[in-house]
């Protein structure tokens, strides 16, 4: 759930505007929100809960959390997991009210905002730790450690929780027209939280990483550019597919939660806008969720050495050896695994 506004599922069938005679009729936008958003959030709990715990186990199993890299993608598929462990409640939630009480509210948006900021500022640190092993490889030597990653990794977590506070603080469970609503109930005279909040996901959770984002493979695209090499040719096929992804998926979600913050102070105004902005808000909303499934596909099955490890991972585990015996299907899996899982080059620019 969003710190700025009411979230689009959160909306209660009316809103009152103080120039206008008489509320604003929400019915259209939940209605369409209650089979819209439920579909998208438990498709996106599924593919990202199944993705992302496929991640930790290969990472665990194989990986060995050896350096840096490791380290975040860990976190990044624990940030993604805590994200999508709050979808099941929106999705109950958005098709028929909050039924779960104000302690639960609190807790279920602080982890969802936990969630959203650490799993931006997790891709973030990995765009940083590619620019320090392809353009400073001397220093990168030094300061990639497993150390290092854990105690960054550690810095991200408490910056998270912190910037998740004010939902903690804010979220309630609060009843309108006989309808339960969880969501940031802030007082009606005092738009600094409304503000800050606003401000406070565009920056730190757009502007700022994707700064730090364009800087970082700006230079790494400079530098690969000099090595004519098919696998950096690779690498920056790599590095424009995180960048256009994240742009993508996350630019028209936060674009719309602060114009939706303009209509709540009243630069809009007008029932028509406001509805409009909901609808474009569940719309965008499910698009960024989205981005949460592609972080496996995007940091690990594009890799050289991952889809070695699905194929091993797979043949060693039970439904493999019921299911796939019978037709030798285990054995080849294990010759191919094994036999091009030693001889894959440990180069982290290869592995980008």
């Amino acid at each position: 759930m969003t710190s700025t506004e009411e979230p689009l599922w959160n909306s209660s069938s009316y809103d009152s505007y103080d120039n206008e005679p008489e509320p604003c009729s929400k019915d259209g936008v939940r209605n369409f929100g209650s089979w819209f958003l439920p579909t998208f959030f438990s498709l996106v709990f599924l593919l990202g809960l199944a993705g992302n715990t496929l991640v930790v186990l290969v990472l665990f199993k194989y990986k060995r959390l050896r350096g840096m890299m490791d380290i975040y993608l860990l976190n990044l598929a624990i940030s993604d997991m805590l994200f999508v462990f709050a979808l099941p409640f929106w999705s109950y939630f958005v098709a028929d009210e909050w039924v779960f009480g104000d302690g639960w509210c609190k807790f279920i948006s602080w982890v969802y905002q936990i969630g959203f900021f650490s799993g931006i500022f997790f891709i973030m640190l990995m765009s940083v730790d590619r620019y320090l092993a392809i353009v400073h490889v001397v220093f990168a030597l030094k300061a990639r450690t497993v150390s290092y990653g854990s105690l960054a990794s550690l810095v991200v977590w408490l910056v998270a929780i912190t910037a998740s506070i004010p939902e903690l603080v804010f979220s309630k469970s609060v009843s309108y027209y006989n309808h339960t609503s969880c969501k940031p109930a802030y007082s009606k005279d005092d738009l600094t939280w409304k503000l800050f909040t606003s401000l406070e996901i565009n920056i730190l959770g757009l502007l700022i990483p994707f700064v730090v984002m364009f800087f970082c493979y700006g230079k790494i695209v400079k530098t690969l550019l000099h090595c004519r090499n098919e696998k950096k040719k690779k690498a920056v096929k790599m590095i424009f597919a995180v960048m256009i992804m994240f742009f993508v998926f996350w630019t028209p979600y936060n674009t719309v939660l602060f114009l939706q913050f303009l209509d709540a102070v009243g630069i809009f105004g007008g029932c028509l806008s406001s509805n409009n902005l909901d609808y474009a808000s569940q719309v965008t909303q499910t698009l960024a969720f989205f981005h949460c499934c592609l972080n496996p596909v995007i940091y690990f099955f594009m890799g050289q050495k991952f889809k070695k490890y699905i194929k091993l991972f797979f043949r060693n585990c039970v439904f493999s050896k019921i299911f796939c015996k019978p037709c030798g299907l285990s054995d080849t899996l294990s010759s191919e695994s094994s036999g091009s899982l030693y001889t894959q080059s440990t180069s982290d620019k290869e592995a980008l």
